[in-house]
């Protein structure tokens, strides 16, 4: 008549539970599973940030390398002209006439003999900007100069250039 509970669930189709094998047994914690090593495109933050701190250190020393060079090939090409000017400008003292030109985007001047006129502007001489200074000095040392600085070279008339016309006449005196 009456029937346990577990009677009933066992006519009704269930299974009775596995019993434990012994009791004496310590119970066992769950192992942690093994951790899986970062992927490769997944860098935590403080790897980030070395990359990004060794990105920015060799993009300084980069700038740093090449500043040097750049001031290391001033210095080299300052000293060639320096070498290559020295004592060959013409200007003299007793100098009265001007001639005027263009240069760094402001008019400058420089004196010069009557003879030194002519040949300033036949071509035969040229004007090199040194140390703040005109320098009256031949065509090949202008020459020379406009290869290591072109810059540099202020002045050098073109004696092959067709003459322009300004459309000033020649006989106008001012």
């Amino acid at each position: 008549m009456s029937e346990s509970l577990r009677d009933q669930l066992l006519k009704a189709g269930f299974k009775p539970s596995p019993k434990p094998a012994s009791k004496a047994k310590p119970h066992l914690r769950p192992q942690p599973e093994p951790r899986k090593p970062h992927a490769a495109a997944e860098p935590d933050l403080a790897q980030a940030f070395a990359l990004r701190v060794k990105a920015d250190r060799a993009e300084r020393e980069a700038a740093e390398r090449e500043a040097r060079e750049k001031a290391e090939a001033k210095r080299e090409r300052k000293r060639k002209l320096q070498a290559l000017l020295a004592g060959k400008a013409l200007n003299r003292a007793d100098a009265e006439q001007v001639r005027n030109f263009e240069f760094a985007g402001k008019i400058r001047r420089v004196y010069v003999t009557a003879e030194q006129l002519k040949q300033l502007n036949a071509g035969e001489l040229g004007v090199v900007m040194h140390g703040g200074h005109a320098l009256l000095v031949t065509r090949d040392v202008a020459l020379q100069t406009q290869a290591i600085a072109s810059e540099l070279v202020a002045l050098l008339v073109d004696p092959n250039a067709p003459a322009q016309d300004d459309g000033v006449p020649d006989d106008l005196m001012w």
